[in-house]
This record gives structure tokens, sequence and C-alpha cells, in this order.
């Protein structure tokens, strides 16, 4: 008898998240975890006690498939005065379980098997699997250091008939790219002539530095009806384990999207979307105050990078740095990443896990410092033993 593979050729073409990895191998040799996307900080008090309202107040049953109606509606106004987009909240808004589930959903509402779709290159770790649950080919397209540029020729070059869309992160991860007006505008022209969908993923737009500005693609013209407009509660809140993202798109792509949701995860947590309410209506001076802060961590973690003799990239946005090892000898980011954790006591993520073309990320680690003061103080107190492998 001829057995049978057991598993999936979709679940065979990639591996789990390297990025969730690191952390488990972190709690293994207790390291500072600067690896992970999370906040080790509490999250605004008051959206601590709109979720025990919500609890207490029974908001424990399933919510509408799509999302709770307040907390749409919060999403609709944030949407107008943040964005300038107008938004229907009962046609064009699908709340999901995180901006994870969002993509996903997207990618199987509108992607058939064989349709191309462009990634830029290095990407957030979950766009590749994506695409492969979808049946999408990706097309990669690189951003190009030292300020991550595409090159325009080799823009144009991947869009063609088999194109379905393309995916944009802004602020970048794990660049800190912020995607300027015209790049967007070139990225506009060319969905609009090859009649192309745009997935933005925007759950950084908030943590912004030195006057970047963040712009949303479907605000520019032509392109709010062929925009999926991907964001969340995890980073702007601090409350990444809450599992409550969004999706803004015209009344037929949300229809399809929410038809996907239902059947993958029927809704976000009741409560935490009411608590989502709360988050949404926080005054315009709790972003300021956010953006502030995250530019004293963007600074802490430069001067540490520099006192520990490691070259990086300076981010326009988001919570991370990709630095360059090149110089430590090492032969690969894995080497060193695990050199890093088990013998320095310092956790990061292997720049190749961001890429397809993997050779391409060998020598770049990622640094998250979306972390309290005395987390990065540790983490510099023991990054600064890398002054031994310089000098020998």
């Amino acid at each position: 008898m001829t057995q049978r593979n057991k598993t999936s050729i979709k679940a065979n073409q990639f591996t789990e998240s390297v990025i969730r990895e690191m952390t488990r191998v972190a709690l293994q040799y207790d390291a500072v975890n600067l690896a992970q996307g999370f906040p080790d900080f509490s999250c605004p008090t008051e959206l601590k006690q709109a979720a025990y309202d919500a609890i207490a107040q029974d908001i424990n049953q399933y919510a509408i498939t799509w999302g709770d109606r307040p907390f749409r509606q919060a999403i609709a106004e944030k949407a107008q005065w943040y964005l300038g987009l107008t938004v229907d909240p009962e046609t064009e808004i699908t709340v999901t379980c995180g901006s994870t589930e969002a993509m996903a959903a997207t990618m199987l509402a509108t992607i058939d098997p064989g349709d191309e779709v462009i990634v830029f290159e290095p990407y957030y770790e979950n766009y590749g699997p994506d695409a492969i649950l979808a049946g999408a080919i990706p097309r990669y397209v690189s951003l190009r250091p030292p300020h991550w540029t595409f090159d325009e020729q080799e823009l144009r070059q991947a869009f063609n008939d088999r194109t379905k869309a393309i995916i944009i992160n802004t602020p970048h991860n794990p660049t800190g790219k912020v995607f300027t007006h015209e790049e967007l505008s070139l990225i506009a022209e060319l969905c609009q002539k090859w009649d192309v969908l745009a997935f933005t993923d925007e759950i950084y737009e908030h943590i912004l530095y030195d006057n970047a500005k963040h712009i949303a693609l479907a605000t520019l013209p032509g392109m709010q009806e062929r925009t999926v407009t991907i964001n969340g509660l995890s980073k702007t809140y601090s409350v990444t384990g809450w599992r409550v993202g969004y999706i803004l798109a015209n009344p037929e792509l949300t229809k399809a999207i929410r038809k996907v949701h239902d059947f993958l995860t029927v809704g976000a947590p009741a409560p935490l979307q009411r608590a989502g309410v709360t988050a949404l209506q926080l005054p315009k001076s709790y972003y300021q105050d956010l953006a502030s802060s995250y530019h004293q961590k963007r600074d802490i973690i430069l001067q540490i990078l520099d006192r520990a003799g490691i070259p990086y990239f300076v981010p326009q946005g988001a919570y991370y740095v990709l630095a360059d090892i090149s110089r430590f000898g090492f032969s690969s980011d894995i080497e060193f990443t695990y050199h890093l954790i088990k013998t320095i006591g310092v956790a990061v993520v292997p720049g190749s896990s961001f890429f397809h073309h993997q050779e391409q990320g060998k020598a770049l680690i990622r640094f998250c410092f979306s972390k309290r003061s005395q987390t990065l103080q540790a983490a510099q107190d023991r990054l600064l033993k890398l002054q031994s492998i310089l000098s020998v």
C-alpha cells in the first residue's frame, strides 16, 4: 500500500515563525528579549478599566461576526480624523482576531490559486505563508539599503496580467521605512494601470520619527476603492495579546472578507472590542506622547548599539532596528543570533527570516525596542560583551 503524505503541500512550504521561536529560546536561556515585537510595559490604565467594565457588564458572548457596532463606529470616526478616510461602519469595516487574521482573511477572500502578489523584501514574515495559504505566487521586489528604497523599473516589471495584489507595510517592519508620497503615488499609478488591489498593513501608523508622515494609500486619488487597509489595537495601545484587528475596504471586498472571517474565527473577543472604543477615543495628545516615548526609546537603543559597536540603519517609524553584523566574523545571522542568546544573553531576530532570498539577510539582525528602560539597560550591559569579539 502506498503511504500518503499526512501533511499538506502548503504546510510544507513554510516553517514556524522564527520571531516567536526566538522568544521561546530567550526564555530557555533567560535572555533579554529584544526579538518579538511586544511591549513589556502596561497599556493605558483606562483601557484596562474599560475591559474590566465590559466583562462586568456581561459583554461576554459573541459580538456581531464582523464586529461590535460601537467599535466599528469608533474605527470609522478615527479613520476620518487621522487618515482623512470616510468609511461606512456598516458596510466597509470588518473586525478580526488581530491584523494577522486580517491579512490572511483578505488574501483568502480575494486571491485565486496562481494569482501573483507583489511583496516588498525584506518583509514581515507572515506575508509569505499568507500568500502560500491563499495559493498565490509571491513576486518579490527589493527594498535596498541604506534608505530601503525600491527601484522604479524593478517595481514596474513586477506588475503584469497575473498580478492581483500588492502588499505595502508602512511604517515598515523590519526596516523602519516610511513610504513617501512619491513612492505611494507610483504604486497607485501601477495599481490602476494593471487593475491591481493594494493590501496595506498600517499597524505602526502612529510610531513615527524625525518628522516622517504616515500616508494612507487609500487616500490617494483612485485608490480607496481598490485598497484594503489593515490595522489593529496591538501596537498603538500596547495590547498585542488582545488580538483585535480591523479591515477597511469597499463594500464588495468587505462582503467577501466578512464571509472568510466568519468561517476562520467567527469573531474577535467581544469585551475587548468594547474596550477598544475607549482606545480609539483617546485624546490626540495620547498619540503625540506615544511618538515622543518611542522616539526616546529609539535614541536609547541606537546609543546602545553605538557603544556595542554594532552598525545599524536608523528607522523612520515602527519600533525595530535592523543592524549589520558582518564585522563580527560569524558565518551567518543564525549563528550570530544563537551566540547572542546563549553567550551574551540577548535575543534578537535573524535577518534572513525577513527575506525569501535568505542570503540577503545573512549579515542582518533585528532589535525590538518597545521595552522598558530597565530592559534596554539590561540589554546594554550584556551587549557590551561583544567588544571582546572585536578586540580579538
